[in-house]
């Protein structure tokens, strides 16, 4: 297991766990086969961007300030960012909320006192540390594919919600769409999957970039066996939250959901304190593993546009600007907390963007991966690329839907 089953599973923060909850509460089963479809393509995406890791020994928005101008990396890295900070905003919100219900303190005391925990963590701690703690809170996720099985489905109409497809009848439903598509595909998750790669190859003492370029036959291999398990888990839990709202919120009418912990308190009276606390202490789980993956993978974009030092085993004095970034976004994060946000709209509204912004950067990802000198001599299979392309198409078709519908 390594920087695939990290950021599969940070693919489930808690943005990700109110848009399936609210694909739930609000369609039933209907979107259930979305957590099958984007399986293979959140692999092949995320592979791809691990491939310009491995073999390029640097970042995502290096090797994409190596084929466009600039300043076009620049305007993509600043709306990564906004997207970012508002995303973290309202995941310290969700995480909030769930301490409040669990303690009785006050959410806003837990806001300020996540932000200084999970930014000292990202700090102080080494690569492998860090890594090791996000690998161990990637186990929180089976509280949700727990309650699920605890609810008892009809498993025969649930398999059939998954396996035959439904298109979106609405607007509003070809707009979850969308926010699925960016909450599963997120633009943060390429960045920073292509970072920890080399970050991973730092630790093996790589020090230089001439050092990391390329990679084994093997390593190619290990990777995809570590992206494909990283990627099945999160989609997997995916499903399984879908169905927890689906056969409880949805069946007895609950849609309109404006805070995360509403969504944890709809669920007592219907399925219990056993799913009521799941839901609860995996929000929280969560948060903590994908909060540093937000902040991070902007704060690596920055540094390698601008070619400042960068990585999570420098100190800070020697890389002011990269930790900056993310102590930038984190305090931003919790002023908008105190500015009185709805954290599930704003952790939607997120994945849309999110849904925007990936195809962009995925068309310019598909011609990284397809220059075989930028790429030495190792770029992406003709398979690989074929199924990025198709997502790529297939995320615009829903983005232009949801606005001409």
């Amino acid at each position: 297991m390594g920087p695939g089953v990290i950021t599969g599973a940070a693919d489930d923060d808690p943005s990700g766990i109110a848009t399936y909850s609210l694909a739930g509460a609000q369609f039933g089963t209907s979107l259930l086969w979305t957590a099958l479809l984007t399986w293979p393509m959140m692999a092949a995406v995320q592979m791809m961007c691990a491939r310009i890791g491995m073999v390029t020994g640097a970042g995502l928005a290096s090797a994409l300030r190596k084929k466009f101008p600039k300043s076009v990396v620049g305007v993509a890295i600043i709306a990564l960012l906004l997207a970012n900070t508002l995303n973290v905003g309202a995941d310290l919100a969700g995480m909030a909320d769930a301490a409040e219900m669990v303690s009785g303190l006050k959410s806003h005391y837990f806001v300020v006192l996540f932000a200084i925990l999970i930014s000292w963590a990202t700090v102080r701690l080494r690569y492998e540390q860090i890594s090791k703690i996000l690998k161990w809170l990637a186990l929180c996720l089976f509280a949700y594919v727990i309650a699920a099985i605890h609810l008892n489905p009809n498993w025969m109409a649930t398999a059939k919600a998954a396996f035959v497809p439904n298109l979106p009848p609405s607007k509003d439903a070809w707009q979850m769409l969308v926010a699925i598509f960016g909450t599963t595909i997120s633009p943060y998750l390429f960045f920073w999957q292509a970072s920890l790669e080399v970050e991973h190859e730092k630790s093996e003492g790589k020090a230089t970039i001439a050092q990391r370029r390329g990679a084994t036959d093997n390593e190619i291999i290990d990777r995809k066996l570590d992206v494909g398990l990283g990627t099945f888990f999160s989609n997997f839990v995916m499903f399984f939250i879908i169905l927890t709202t689906a056969i409880t919120l949805y069946a007895h009418g609950i849609t309109k959901l404006e805070m995360s912990r509403q969504v944890a308190e709809a669920l007592r009276p219907l399925a219990g304190n056993f799913a009521y606390w799941l839901y609860t202490l995996g929000l929280l789980g969560v948060g903590f593993l994908a909060i540093p993956t937000l902040t991070g993978s902007a704060a690596y974009a920055f540094a390698e546009l601008f070619n400042w030092r960068h990585g999570l085993d420098e100190k800070p004095k020697r890389a002011k600007s990269f930790y900056g970034v993310i102590a930038l976004s984190t305090l931003i994060a919790v002023v908008l907390d105190f500015s009185g946000i709805n954290p599930v709209k704003a952790l939607y509204w997120t994945a849309v963007v999110n849904g925007l912004l990936a195809p962009v950067l995925l068309s310019g990802i598909l011609v990284v991966a397809s220059d075989s000198k930028l790429m030495q001599g190792q770029p992406s299979s003709r398979l690989g690329r074929i199924v990025v392309l198709a997502v790529t198409i297939a995320m615009f078709i829903a983005a232009i839907a949801m606005f001409v519908l």
